[in-house]
């Protein structure tokens, strides 16, 4: 019994031994797999079953592309089923095709392949129906090394999902020549420490999904003007330089368990004495320096050698051979592989390679396929590829990197973000050959901006001259990073000038080096780097610029008069985001899409021929969308530039925040008669209703009153004479619609209807118009203004809401107004442009309850303002005390759910909303069809637009199906967080 204890002593020390070596090596072997004895076994187990040429053909991953046709593919197919080909490197074609062959070429192999790509950024490197991540260089610009992370996470799943194991990348080549032709947006920067952080990040973000990452070009081909797909670059630095610069990042990944290695095809005679010796097929790099001195175990792949930089051999599969014999594993694109498996063979044969060099590469390449799970091998499911390739995660990944990259190069006197937009008149002058469409309609969320286009630059100057801020964009493509970045003389030209004359920011949609062709940026006032021409870069520089978001971006090269590193953060100041996906801030996309179906399903009922639905959360726009069109007859399909006349929503929106400046001031007491501001009313029975009652609806006021009748003639309904006109003349100046001009005296003939109107028998709640006609006398009384200049000058101005506002005919084309009732019994016409209200109307369009025009974008900059406590844009418009005050239900106790001024949440069914909303919550809606809404506990706010009285205000179906409070819901169900 002692001797067996003993000897379960020494084993069990054993056991630990080898468990505590197995782990050493896994940390330092990045091809051993956890389960390493099973791997062994396996690894030897296949070896063993294959004959040496099959074992020579493992060498050997040829390219496949998945759209050159039948005799490619059979030839291919070929090389699978009689040579034994260890893996396939697809290149251009589409996953759905490219799966189905590799499911194809999979079932033909004795040994299930590696299958790699070369996919930097995404399978759309290489692949069309796929996603583009950003390039390195873009992902060298941002903080950090989350963004790095998690662009190599999402690529490495999209490798996994197309059944792809190994990924030829990151680039961590240190682009330090800015004509580099081949490199430079491939590669994360000229820092070597800024590189290797972010390479790194990348390739553990890849590898944790089982996608094995390869490092590339070894041993640097950063600092080079040549290609080598086109001949044999020269890197003529010491080695003692290149040990410093360009080995730097390979130290630290091969430590940190990079699992492959790429070698290049350069001249480097400090490494490789021959002349003109590619150092592909040297040994004293491969071996010498990469295998023994930097220590690395991984598999090392040859760049392609069909590339002319390694094709200077004159027989078939003699650089096959020496690649081998320099210590390369993996033997990439070989021109002919039937020759070069009999080179291989016949070296073997007469010893000058031994079988034990072959089994090496052989078993690390086994070893591979075991970590990246060949030895389970399963088909790649073609079920809603294309749709798992392009999914909401990935755009969330490119957001969030694309934020962060934008860079701040210069901001003299802190122009950015751009502030106090009641001074500014901005122009956009787009260069560049490719689009900044998106840029400008960006630009155009948050102020007003216009678009000059001249041909000549005398032409372009003059017509700059009213504006004196003028935003330059300079977009060329970004299809790949080897487009061609550079401004023309021409350009540059027109771009000194427009910035000697005028406040300029510019804004950079290519890679940075195109600093190197401006002389100077004295007269810029501002310039930002935002590195790619895409969607996500157009909106986001756009949003920086305005200041929805940061800006905390650095400079990942040297250039112009820039330096590594340079940049200014930007603090965000309260404005809209635009363009995050809805899961960003918590809410189900998949949910939320049911707004589309309750709008189609409103449009097919004729409930209204078209909408605006947004919805923004913490501050994020994440559902923007217009549906339908501006009438039945579908000629004119709803844009989000588009206006609605949003009706009693004008109380929230005009009337009542200029009020609520008036009581932060102690100008209004809350408290206090209405008689006491509104001395007409003194000796009236409307003397004592307080303000609070009034904006409560609790001041016994007639819900409504029809002023319109009063003045139309009792038999034929026809204006009479004594207050309306056909056209303008002496006292009839107020223009109530097209050929009809109302009387000065309408307005004294309102306000003594409304002082002489009896009052409700008992005090209850009850909506009525009547308040915000009153003050809307206040206020213009006061101030000597009306109410247009007053909300234009106090609020719509400052706040870049450029689409809202009274009049609209005044500032917009008809196109671009939606139209209301057909009005058969006041003004007998179609209302396009012309308030819909009667009351308003006779008030000429500015009424206190009525009259204003807008679009979801601007209704929910001023809903955000009141969420945000009372401040955007860097302004504070009101304190939160004031918000919370006219946010109070007062006479909840009495069934009066309304706040002072805002709508509340029914106490009681039915109600405004869907019930589904907290109590702290708020906003309004409007005859029309509109409804705004905003929920501090959900930090949402709300916008819906319709046209539902068109053409008849008689059409209720948007009501009778609660289609408002139905999307609300939906809203609400979306919530995830």
């Amino acid at each position: 019994m002692k001797l067996n204890l003993v000897k379960l002593t020494v084993c069990l020390f054993a056991f630990a031994k080898a468990y505590t070596t197995q782990a050493q090596l896994n940390n330092n072997q990045p091809l051993i797999a956890k389960d390493a004895v099973a791997q062994n076994i396996w690894v030897d187990s296949v070896y063993q079953s294959l004959s040496q040429k099959e074992r020579i053909g493992q060498l050997f991953m040829v390219d496949m592309f998945s759209n050159k046709g039948a005799a490619h593919e059979n030839q291919i197919k070929r090389l699978v089923k009689e040579y034994g080909i260890g893996g396939i490197i697809f290149s251009k074609g589409d996953p759905v095709t490219q799966a189905r062959l590799t499911n194809q070429l999979q079932a033909q192999a004795k040994i299930p392949m590696l299958i790699a790509m070369d996919a930097e950024w995404g399978l759309a490197m290489r692949l069309e129906n796929t996603y583009a991540f950003p390039w390195n260089m873009t992902l060298g610009a941002t903080p950090g090394t989350q963004s790095s992370y998690e662009v190599g996470q999402r690529i490495g799943e999209h490798c996994r999902r197309l059944g792809v194991h190994i990924n030829f990348a990151p680039d961590v080549d240190i682009n330090t020549n800015p004509d580099n032709p081949i490199i430079g947006n491939r590669s994360f920067g000229e820092d070597k420490f800024n590189v290797t952080q972010k390479a790194e990040a990348f390739m553990k973000g890849m590898q944790s999904t089982g996608t094995l990452a390869c490092a590339k070009h070894f041993p640097g081909h950063g600092d080079t003007d040549q290609d080598s797909h086109k001949t044999l670059p020269t890197v003529d630095f010491s080695a003692a330089r290149i040990d410093s610069v360009e080995l730097y990042p390979y130290k630290q990944l091969i430590d940190k368990g990079m699992a492959s290695v790429m070698v290049a095809h350069l001249n480097i005679p400090s490494l490789e004495p021959k002349s003109g010796y590619p150092t592909s097929i040297s040994k004293k790099v491969v071996t010498d320096l990469l295998k023994k001195r930097l220590g690395f175990q991984g598999l090392i792949f040859t760049d392609a050698l069909n590339m002319k930089g390694a094709s200077n051999f004159s027989e078939p599969g003699d650089i096959d051979l020496a690649a081998f014999n320099a210590g390369n594993d993996v033997l990439l694109i070989s021109e002919n592989v039937p020759k070069a498996i009999a080179k291989i063979d016949a070296a073997i044969a007469t010893g000058s390679i031994t079988e034990d060099r072959l089994a090496h590469s052989v078993k690390k390449i086994l070893q591979a396929k075991y970590v990246a799970g060949l030895h389970q091998y399963q088909p790649i499911d073609e079920t809603n590829l294309v749709q798992q390739l392009n999914t909401e995660q990935d755009e969330v990944t490119y957001e969030r990197a694309m934020s962060k990259a934008i860079t701040v190069l210069k901001n003299e006197n802190d122009l950015l973000p751009l502030k106090n937009l009641e001074t500014k008149k901005i122009a956009y002058v787009e260069l560049g050959d490719d689009s900044g469409d998106v840029f400008y309609q960006e630009l155009n969320k948050y102020a007003r901006v216009d678009k000059i286009i001249a041909d000549r630059l005398d032409g372009l100057l003059q017509a700059l001259s009213p504006y004196n801020t003028v935003i330059v964009g300079f977009h060329r493509s970004d299809e790949n990073p080897w487009k061609s970045y550079q401004i023309k003389g021409k350009e540059l030209t027109w771009l000194y000038e427009i910035a000697r004359k005028h406040e300029v920011v510019f804004d950079a949609f290519v890679r940075p080096y195109v600093l190197n062709q401006l002389k100077t940026t004295a007269n810029f006032e501002a310039v930002l780097m935002s590195y790619q021409n895409s969607k996500w870069s157009q909106q986001l520089s756009a949003q920086i610029i305005f200041g929805a978001r940061e800006a905390v971006g650095r400079l990942p090269v040297s250039a112009g008069q820039f330096t590594v590193g340079d940049g200014s953060n930007l603090t965000a100041i309260g404005r809209l985001s635009y363009g995050d996906t809805p899961s960003s801030v918590g809410l189900n996309t998949a949910v939320l899409e049911k707004i589309d179906s309750i709008a189609q399903y409103t449009i097919d009922h004729q409930g209204a021929p078209g909408m605006q639905v947004l919805v923004a959360r913490k501050g994020k726009v994440v559902w923007n969308k217009n549906y339908g069109y501006h009438t039945y007859d579908k000629k004119q399909e709803v844009k989000a530039s588009d206006i609605y006349d949003v009706a009693s929503m004008t109380k929230i929106m005009a009337t009542l925040p200029l009020l609520m400046e008036l009581q932060e001031r102690h100008v209004l007491d809350l408290d206090s008669p209405v008689s006491l501001y509104v001395p007409e009313l003194r000796a009236s029975n409307k003397e004592n209703i307080s303000l609070k009652q009034m904006l409560s609806h609790y001041g016994r006021l007639k819900p409504w009153i029809p002023f319109y009748i009063h003045t139309l003639d009792s038999v034929d309904q026809q204006p009479l004479s004594q207050f309306y006109s056909k056209g303008p003349q002496a006292g009839y100046h107020i223009k109530v619609a097209d050929g009809l001009y109302g009387s000065k005296v309408l307005n004294d003939t309102i306000f003594g209807r409304i002082k002489n109107s009896e009052l409700l028998d008992e005090l209850e709640y009850k909506y009525s118009d009547l308040p915000y006609y009153i003050f809307k006398k206040y206020l213009e009384d006061r101030s000597k203004k009306d109410l247009n200049e007053l909300t234009q000058t106090h609020f719509y101005e400052s706040m870049g809401m450029h689409r809202t506002g009274y009049l609209p005919l005044n500032r917009f084309p008809k196109s671009e107004i939606i139209p209301t009732e057909n009005d058969t019994l006041f003004r007998k016409q179609q209302l396009h442009g012309f308030v819909h209200d009667q009351g308003a109307a006779m008030q000429g369009g500015i009424g206190g309850h009525a009259g204003v025009f807008s679009n979801a974008n601007d209704v929910a900059k001023m809903m955000q303002m009141y969420l945000q406590g009372g401040t955007y844009g860097g302004r504070q418009y009101f304190k939160r005390e004031t918000l919370d005050t006219f946010n109070t239900c007062f006479y909840c106790e009495n069934e009066v759910r309304r706040g002072v001024g805002f709508d509340k949440p029914q106490l009681e069914e039915p109600g405004p909303t869907c019930g589904c909303v907290s109590m702290t919550s708020y906003g309004h809606s409007g005859f029309t069809g509109t409804l705004t809404w905003v929920d501090p506990e959900e930090d949402i706010v709300y916008v819906f637009l319709s046209n539902r009285v068109y053409p008849e205000a008689s059409n209720r179906f948007l009501i009778q199906e609660n289609i408002r409070t139905n999307i609300q819901q939906v809203i609400y169900d979306a919530i995830i967080d």
